[in-house]
């Protein structure tokens, strides 16, 4: 019943006051950071990606944009790490640039904590348990983000994004963020973001005695 409740209503009653006052609090930090990304990035410290939240529904996530748009010869952008400005680095190195998906917590697309959204392409991808995913909102931070992130496989990861559904609490939820800052403090298992590390998911390979 607890758990239900937790879940249902007062889940979102603590992301959207912890995502307000962390607005508040934060703001003069990223006031800075918008006006050097801007000065880096051509007047464009924002990055917008749709991306797949509850039940499937796309939104748009909303982060610091970490990266130029340098484009080679051909016209075609340059390897992502050969964009990533100095001052994107800082805010990849202590997840920075996640800062402003706190507007989309306040829009109720997002929670602090649930499995990371990811692109719609890979929507099609997803066996019917790794789709499983999507019944919780998505967050800034999650089971699997503390758990490896960019170091393990997508099978790894959709395994503890459908742990954290089946066992989503109040206790759960502390443990995850404590874990999270203090990973973010050591930069440990923190790196670039969910493209800029690890190849697009295609679908899993089916096991052996499958």
């Amino acid at each position: 019943m607890m758990k239900k409740l937790y879940r249902n209503f007062i889940k979102r009653i603590l992301d959207f006051t912890a995502a307000f006052v962390g607005l508040i609090l934060i703001s003069p930090i990223l006031i800075i950071l918008l006006i050097i990304l801007s000065i880096s990035n051509n007047g464009k410290p924002f990055f917008y990606q749709r991306r797949t939240g509850k039940n499937g529904k796309l939104f748009t996530i909303l982060k610091l944009k970490t990266m130029t748009d340098k484009t080679d010869d051909n016209d075609e952008l340059l390897p992502a790490l050969e964009r990533v400005t100095k001052t994107g680095n800082i805010c990849r190195k202590y997840s920075l640039d996640e800062i402003p998906q706190l507007f989309n917590i306040l829009k109720g697309d997002m929670s602090l904590i649930g499995p990371r959204p990811l692109l719609p392409q890979y929507l099609e991808h997803y066996s019917k348990e790794q789709n499983r995913r999507h019944e919780v909102m998505p967050g800034i931070t999650g089971w699997a983000q503390i758990n490896g992130r960019n170091t393990i496989s997508w099978e790894q990861k959709f395994e503890y994004d459908v742990y954290y559904v089946d066992n989503q609490s109040f206790l759960f939820d502390v443990k995850i963020l404590w874990q999270t800052f203090y990973k973010v403090i050591k930069k440990s298992d923190i790196n670039s973001s969910e493209t800029i590390d690890m190849p697009m998911f295609t679908g899993s390979k089916p096991k052996n005695n499958e």
